[in-house]
C-alpha cells in the first residue's frame, strides 16, 4: 500500500480531524487571499464562499445532498457542519460579546438590533411568499435564515421545517453575512463607521456581526 493509500484510509477513518485539517488548509488560504486586497474583503468571507464551492463540488459530484461530506474521504464535515457545533457556534457567539461596549451604545444598540432583525424577517418573508413558500413554517424559517443563518436552521428544526426549507434559509444567511464583510469596508467611512459603537449599531441594523 502506498502513502497516498494509506492516508486517504487514515483520514477517512478519522474523518473529523480529517476535516478540521481540511478547513485549516482553507483558512489559511482565505486569510492568506484577503490580506492581498488590504482588509477590503475579509478572509472570512473568502472562506465562506471557498466553503460553498467545495459544497457544491462534492455534490455534484456525488449526486448526493450533503455537499463535500458526500465523498467519503470528507465524511467528517457532515459532523463538523452539524447541530452540535452549530449550537456551540450560538454560544460561543455570545460569550464573545462584550458587555462594556454594549453598555457604551445603550438603547440604540438595542433599538438597531431589534429593528435589523425585524427588517431581515420582513425581507425573508417578502422574497420567499411570491416564490411559492406560502406556509407560515416555511416563511419564518427562510425569515430567520436571512436574520442569521445559524437562527434559520434552529428555527426550522423547532417548528418542523422540510429540509430544503431550512437549507434556503441557511444560504440566504451566507449569502447576507458575505456581501455584509464584502460591503463594509468599502461603506464603513462614508457611514462613519469608526469606532464600537457604530459598528455595534450597523451590524444590529444589518442583522449581523459579519464584517463589523
Amino acid at each position: 500500500m502506498d502513502i497516498l493509500a494509506m492516508a486517504v484510509k487514515l483520514f477517512t477513518k478519522n474523518g473529523m480531524v480529517a476535516s478540521f485539517m481540511v478547513l485549516g488548509l482553507i483558512t489559511f488560504i482565505a486569510y492568506k487571499m484577503g490580506s492581498l486586497t488590504k482588509g477590503r474583503v475579509h478572509g472570512s468571507a473568502i472562506a465562506i464562499f471557498l466553503g460553498l464551492v467545495l459544497a457544491y463540488f462534492g455534490g455534484s459530484v456525488t449526486g448526493g445532498s450533503k455537499g463535500i461530506a458526500d465523498i467519503p474521504l470528507f465524511a467528517g464535515m457532515g459532523l463538523v457542519g452539524g447541530a452540535m457545533f452549530r449550537d456551540f457556534a450560538i454560544v460561543s457567539t455570545a460569550f464573545g460579546a462584550d458587555l462594556r461596549e454594549i453598555k457604551k451604545i445603550g438603547l440604540r444598540g438595542v433599538a438597531s438590533l431589534f429593528i435589523g432583525e425585524f427588517i431581515c424577517l420582513v425581507a425573508g418573508i417578502a422574497v420567499a411568499y411570491p416564490l411559492g413558500y406560502t406556509s407560515a413554517v416555511d416563511l419564518v424559517t427562510i425569515g430567520a435564515g436571512v436574520a442569521t443563518f445559524v437562527v434559520g436552521p434552529v428555527t426550522g428544526a423547532a417548528l418542523g421545517a422540510s429540509s430544503e426549507v431550512i437549507a434556503i434559509s441557511i444560504a440566504a444567511g451566507v449569502v447576507k453575512s458575505v456581501l455584509v464583510m464584502v460591503v463594509t469596508p468599502f461603506v464603513a467611512k462614508p457611514l462613519g463607521i469608526n469606532n464600537p459603537q457604530s459598528a455595534m449599531a450597523f451590524g444590529g441594523i444589518m442583522g449581523t456581526t459579519s464584517g463589523t
